[in-house]
């Protein structure tokens, strides 16, 4: 073993491991350990009336501090469910004359950070503080690691770890230091399982569809290319799950929804992942005014499960989930914002907008990324309560109905909360003429050089020329509603695991 670029500290704490080994003592032992209860129930439950339920506990966790008291300790401990104090005393971890296994043991050679499991007793100290008296303790695992320090008094955490480096990266250490954090991972627990109990008791049907395709389809983005070794044929990570789960409806199912793990090969901020989580449903003879409301109730439950109301703290703000939510049409929000009506403009036009309202653009965008391009840089940060975009220009929505009253307009939606977009929906294309129409313009985009212009799948043509009944979709950012309902400034801290560049790590 290397370890030329330990600190103090590490190569201290391999020292008393290899003494613990000495002394026989196994520091990492088999896992089965016989743990009945945890942390929060016996402090949530335990009184002296019932004492006798508490006389043989069992618990494991990992040391989070030590008061050494001579021949009696303190210390506290972490498990799943939170922190609560240890008595431990010599006498009774070692009843015999020999007293040399606690002072070598517990005196040297543990740490804060290492793993144990204890039995004893539950009571009330003379500070009035849960505790367990320890009568017997065992070694789980030794950490070779140093935890960073973090100070708690009076109830408050102080020198808490804030670098995102070390946060993001090392996951595992932020969620041992920092308690908010794995609330965070609950709450985000919480979300889904709302929205799924929302749709299942509507009875959709919960489905997989893949995640390698042959064409990246249901959205503009830029896809992740990868190889298929048995076919010898390129395949993309999905960019949406979009028109896998419209052949569906097609196969005659009347609502179905995944939760799909989506990859775009793009851009990293506060609001962006190359791999996100999005929820996609589907429902056979609605439109995108049912799926309004539908979104309505859908967050209104979520609020509710999550937060326990529906007015959700966001920063400095607060964001009202309660339905209704204010409706807008795009080109009167870009015309509220920028004075511009961009409704009769063609591609030319839109140009000569974009450079007089210094909205930065390209040779390669058509008319629908044009006014999209305006409405990003110039509209959508000022929609803080949740409302509705609606009904997008044609050339925006390549997947989407023509509107049933408005020309040159279709039927969709985005909704915008605290100045993102946190779901889009449609009432769905299904006319496969139509379709194919819309497909070549976007080919047309794609030989200007649009790398996020959408592919020509044929398959998805066929399907529908089998017959899709009246149809409206929708999906949700689940990374981004969960920054709102758990008040996180970055995608970053609802992810346990974002991408990040490779580290350099030490031998």
């Amino acid at each position: 073993m290397q370890t030329q670029h330990l600190s103090e500290q590490e190569l201290l704490r391999r020292e008393k491991l290899a003494e613990l080994i000495m002394m026989g003592i196994e520091p990492y032992p088999a896992p089965l350990y016989p743990v009945n209860s945890n942390s929060a129930y016996i402090k949530e439950k335990f009184s002296e009336e019932k004492k006798t339920d508490f006389a043989d506990v069992c618990l494991a966790g990992r040391i989070m501090s030590v008061r050494d008291m001579g021949k009696a300790n303190f210390a506290v401990i972490q498990d799943a469910h939170g922190r609560i104090q240890l008595y431990i005393r010599r006498d009774d971890i070692c009843p015999g004359e020999d007293k040399s296994l606690y002072d070598i043991v517990w005196k040297k050679l543990l740490d804060i950070g290492d793993i144990i499991g204890i039995k004893g007793y539950v009571f009330i100290t003379k500070t009035g503080e849960t505790s367990v008296h320890v009568k017997e303790l065992t070694l789980l695992a030794k950490s070779l690691r140093p935890l960073p320090i973090v100070k708690e008094a009076e109830g408050q955490t102080f020198d808490a770890v804030t670098d995102p480096e070390f946060k993001y990266r090392q996951r595992y250490a932020d969620l041992i230091i920092n308690p908010s954090v794995k609330e965070v991972f609950l709450k985000r627990t919480k979300l889904i399982n709302s929205i799924r109990e929302f749709l299942n008791t509507r009875e959709a049907l919960e489905v997989d569809t893949p995640v390698l395709q042959a064409i990246p389809g249901g959205a503009a983005a830029k896809p992740f290319i990868t190889h298929h070794n048995a076919l010898d044929v390129p395949f993309y990570l999905r960019i949406a799950n979009e028109l896998y789960l419209k052949r569906l409806i097609v196969g005659g199912f009347d609502w179905v929804y995944e939760f799909s793990r989506n990859f775009r090969n793009e851009g990293m901020d506060r609001t962006h992942n190359p791999e996100f989580t999005i929820l996609e449903f589907y429902v056979a003879y609605k439109d995108y005014l049912w799926m309004m409301e539908t979104t309505e109730q859908l967050l209104e439950k979520a609020a509710m499960d999550v937060c326990g109301s529906t007015d959700v703290p966001v920063n400095d703000k607060t964001i009202s989930f309660k339905a209704p939510y204010k409706r807008i049409s795009i080109y009167d929000a870009i015309k509220e914002y920028t004075g511009f009506d961009v409704s009769k403009m063609n591609e030319e036009h839109l140009r000569s907008a974009c450079k007089q309202m210094h909205v930065e653009v390209d040779k390669t965008m058509g008319k629908g990324k044009l006014i999209d391009a305006i409405f990003g840089a110039k509209c959508e940060q000022h929609f803080i309560q949740p409302t509705f975009i609606i009904d997008y220009p044609v050339e925006m929505s390549p997947l989407t109905k023509k509107h049933r009253s408005e020309r040159g307009l279709v039927e969709r939606f985005e909704l915008i909360v605290n100045g993102k977009e946190i779901a889009n929906a449609y009432s769905e294309l299904n006319d496969p003429i139509d379709q194919r129409e819309r497909f070549e313009e976007q080919a047309k985009l794609m030989e200007r050089g649009d790398d996020e212009a959408m592919y020509i799948d044929y398959d998805f043509l066929r399907a529908l020329e089998y017959g899709m009944p009246p149809t409206s979709g929708i999906g949700f950012g689940i990374d981004r509603i969960c920054m709102l309902l758990t008040n996180q400034p970055s995608i970053q801290d609802v992810l346990l695991f974002p991408q990040m560049r490779p580290e350099k790590i030490q031998e």
